[in-house]
């Protein structure tokens, strides 16, 4: 979006005095514990409030983030300059209507949150009492928050929203050492479907692998050991050289008689394996199509 590729320049402060941007997590799980302990850390923000429902999980986040005060209800809200939702999709829309509602909502005060699927556009309450609104999405895997707090630094993060909103999150995550891409709201569904394929259904090929490792007589720590050189190599290869220059194996050899051979031993065992093998053979095969002729052997 061309209102966002340039932002203005924007100073993270306080109301202008030059004092660290105040921000507010609503939600503290394991996106919302990272981004606050990179807040904590970071000389640009001053954590003010997390709020989290259940005492025991304010404790836990709290704990790890290394600051902040735990609230449980929207009027227990300080004033903050930008207030972070980094609560499940499907209660985004919810959380911003009860913090509107609540009266804590300062006049042009930012909300964001952190979806890679649902746009700004959830935050539409705010935008009616006059705030700036954008969304900001990491694109991390977040199961072990440390150690993406710890390596931050070059994360990817595709923002959209306000001009306003989206200048203020460049600054903040930029402190972070985030690199941060302008992505068009419309394409914002089709934009996580591409993460969902690289993280989540990686690793359902993963569970796939050890499953027929383990129909041919290969126990899961053994195909663990297997399968953890190959995807490492593979994926070295596919960042240095490209997908297509990448591909190894049956397919981009034109060895179709195995891969026929082993469509066949899959549908003797698993049939649903089977016909997932099916698939990603012709997404394969088109794959190899765009093989040049130097890398093909």
């Amino acid at each position: 979006m061309s209102d966002i590729d340039q932002p203005p320049k924007v100073i993270v402060s306080n109301a202008g005095t030059g004092s660290p941007l105040r921000v507010t997590i609503i939600g503290a799980g394991r996106v919302g514990m990272t981004i606050g302990r990179l807040c904590q850390q970071s000389d640009v923000a001053l954590l003010t409030d997390v709020l989290v429902r259940r005492a025991a999980d304010a404790a836990t986040a709290i704990e790890f983030i290394g600051g902040g005060r735990p609230v449980s209800g929207f009027t227990q809200l300080q004033p903050a300059d930008l207030y972070l939702l980094t609560v499940p999709d499907d209660q985004i829309e919810d959380c911003c209507r009860q913090l509107v509602a609540s009266g804590m909502l300062p006049a042009h005060g930012i909300v964001a949150h952190c979806s890679g699927a649902q746009s700004a556009g959830l935050l539409v309450s705010a935008s009616r009492q006059g705030a700036a609104v954008a969304s900001v999405h990491p694109v991390r895997s977040f199961a072990d928050p440390a150690r993406v707090a710890a390596d931050f630094a070059g994360t990817v993060c595709a923002i959209e929203g306000d001009p306003v909103a989206c200048a203020v999150i460049r600054e903040l995550f930029g402190a972070f050492g985030a690199h941060l891409i302008a992505i068009d709201a419309r394409n914002k569904t089709l934009y996580h479907a591409g993460a969902v394929f690289a993280s989540n259904y990686l690793v359902t090929l993963i569970d796939v692998a050890m499953q027929t490792y383990g129909q041919a007589g290969i126990g899961a720590d053994d195909a663990l050991r297997m399968i953890a050189p190959l995807l490492r190599e593979t994926a070295e290869n596919v960042f240095r050289l490209g997908p297509a220059a990448a591909l190894t194996g049956p397919i981009a050899r034109g060895d179709m008689a195995t891969v026929a051979r082993q469509q066949q031993a899959l549908e003797a065992v698993d049939p649903a394996h089977a016909a997932l093998y099916a698939q990603l053979t012709s997404a394969t095969a088109a794959l190899a199509a765009r093989r040049t002729p130097d890398t093909k052997s």
